[in-house]
C-alpha cells in the first residue's frame, strides 16, 4: 500500500479528506501561538481571544491549507481545484471580516490589528501561491508568518497598552515561536520528501563498533515525525499553561 502523505492523513471519503486537509496537529500548534500571545497580556478579554483564534483558524487552518493542496494535491485528497480555491477564498474573507471587526468595532479602533489584517492576507497568499517568484516560500517566512505573527496579533488584539514588562515577554515569546516554527519546517521538509517523493531507499549505516544498521524509509522518518508529534503537543500545552494563569 502507498505511504500516506502525512502521519495524520486519513482515507475514506470527504470527512477523512477534510480532516487531512486541515493538518490537525499543525493547525492546533499554530493556533496555540495566538493563545500564547493573548495570555501574555495583563488582562485577558475572552471575546478578543475567541475572535483571534477563529480568524487564524480560517486563514491558516483552512485557507492556507486549501491553497497548498491546490498546488499539486500533495495530500492526495479528492477535492477539486475549484472547490479548494472557493474554500480558501471564503475562509480568507471570513478571517478578514473578523479582523476588521476586531480592529474597528470591538472596543473602539485597534490600529495594530488593522495593520495586521492585510499583512496576514499577504503572507497567506504570497507564501502558498509562491508569488514573487517563490521568494516568500521559504523556511524563514514560514517561521515568521506561522509562528511569530500569531503571537504578536494575539497579544495586540488584547489592547494591552504598550510600555510594560509584558511587552518584553511578548517579544521573547515571538522569538521563541519563530524558532519553533522554523524547526517545524526543517523537520517536516525531509519528512515530506521521504513520504511523498521517495520510491525506494537503499543503504547501510555503519557504526563505530562495526555493526550495520539498514537505512529504511521507516527508520529515517521515525525521529523526524517523532519530534514533530512531540512539538505539536508541547506547544499547545505551553499556551494552555500561560492561559491558565488568568483562571
Amino acid at each position: 500500500m502507498a505511504e500516506q502523505p502525512a502521519y495524520y492523513a486519513r482515507r475514506g471519503g470527504p470527512l477523512a479528506d477534510g480532516w487531512t486537509l486541515l493538518h490537525p496537529p499543525y493547525t492546533l500548534w499554530h493556533l496555540s501561538y495566538a493563545v500564547l500571545g493573548a495570555a501574555l497580556a495583563p488582562d485577558l478579554a475572552w471575546t478578543a481571544l475567541g475572535l483571534t483564534v477563529l480568524a487564524f483558524f480560517l486563514a491558516v487552518g483552512i485557507a492556507a491549507h486549501a491553497l497548498d493542496e491546490r498546488a499539486g494535491h500533495p495530500l492526495r485528497t479528492a477535492f477539486g481545484d475549484r472547490a479548494l480555491l472557493l474554500t480558501a477564498t471564503l475562509a480568507l474573507f471570513g478571517a478578514v471580516a473578523l479582523g476588521a471587526y476586531g480592529a474597528f468595532w470591538w472596543r473602539g479602533t485597534n490600529w495594530s490589528v488593522a495593520v495586521a489584517v492585510p499583512v496576514g492576507v499577504a503572507v497567506v497568499v504570497g507564501y502558498n501561491l509562491e508569488l514573487a517568484g517563490g521568494r516568500l516560500h521559504n523556511d524563514l517566512t514560514f517561521g515568521l508568518g506561522w509562528g511569530g505573527f500569531p503571537v504578536v496579533v494575539g497579544y495586540l488584539a488584547q489592547q494591552p497598552g504598550l510600555g510594560s514588562a509584558r511587552d518584553l515577554a511578548a517579544v521573547a515569546a515571538t522569538g521563541a515561536a519563530v524558532a519553533l516554527t522554523y524547526t517545524q519546517r526543517r523537520l517536516s521538509t525531509p519528512a515530506r520528501e521521504l513520504r511523498r517523493r521517495t520510491l525506494d531507499l537503499d543503504g547501510t549505516l555503519r557504526r563505530a563498533d562495526g555493526t550495520d544498521v539498514p537505512l529504511t524509509r521507516a527508520n529515517l522518518l521515525d525521529p523526524l515525525e517523532g519530534a514533530l508529534r512531540a512539538l505539536s503537543w508541547g506547544v499547545p500545552l505551553v499556551a494552555l499553561a500561560a492561559l491558565l494563569t488568568h483562571a
